[in-house]
């Protein structure tokens, strides 16, 4: 399980693919924090940490993952959100989320509000649904949803996520990974059966 408090920063270094599946070769400054099968998510997709070199570690991306989100555009320098599990004894700093991308969407507007920003996403799955103030995780960052509206939505951005997170490098119709919240989606569920 994860919080959607983005621990660092890392980099894309290579991508090979292996029959079905994405190897990606990623930097980070923690990496000697980190251990052979630990999960951590990747702009909010949960993947597994297979090998580790002094400088780097590799994870796998297979056909699910690729398809349900924006991990197969990435490309070799390449900003990536990254958060370790959450440990049994850490602090609940965000929201809970499972690091399982339900769908992609589209920056459709940044505005600058002198201050902070102010983002608005597209999507396309009518199931997928947000509530004013309720939680939502951007490419792994828990974030709260602002000017809820039926497949689409805003989030209102700090500078301090601005600035340590990759949002403040995402452009007007770039992909984002979209985890709704998982308390909504139960919810949801127990209603409509």
């Amino acid at each position: 399980m994860f919080t959607g408090i983005i621990e660092n920063l890392g980099k894309v270094v290579s991508i090979n693919k292996k029959m079905s599946n994405l190897i990606f070769e990623i930097s980070t400054p923690f990496i000697n924090e980190l251990k052979i099968d630990q999960s951590i998510a990747h702009n909010g997709i949960c993947l597994t940490v297979t090998e580790l070199t002094p400088t780097t570690y590799f994870v796998t991306a297979i056909e699910e993952t690729i398809n349900k989100s924006q991990i197969g555009s990435w490309q070799v320098g390449d900003t990536i959100n990254l958060e370790r599990c959450m440990p049994a004894t850490g602090r609940f700093d965000g929201h809970i989320v499972q690091g399982h991308v339900d769908e992609v969407a589209t920056c459709i507007n940044i505005k600058d509000k002198n201050g902070s920003w102010l983002f608005t996403f597209q999507y396309e799955n009518k199931n997928n649904i947000t509530v004013e103030k309720g939680s939502i995780t951007v490419n792994g960052i828990s974030l709260t949803v602002v000017n809820s509206q039926s497949n689409k939505f805003s989030v209102a951005i700090i500078p301090y996520t601005y600035q340590h997170t990759n949002l403040g490098l995402l452009k007007v119709s770039g992909k984002v990974n979209l985890e709704f919240d998982i308390l909504g989606k139960y919810i949801k569920k127990i209603l409509t059966q």
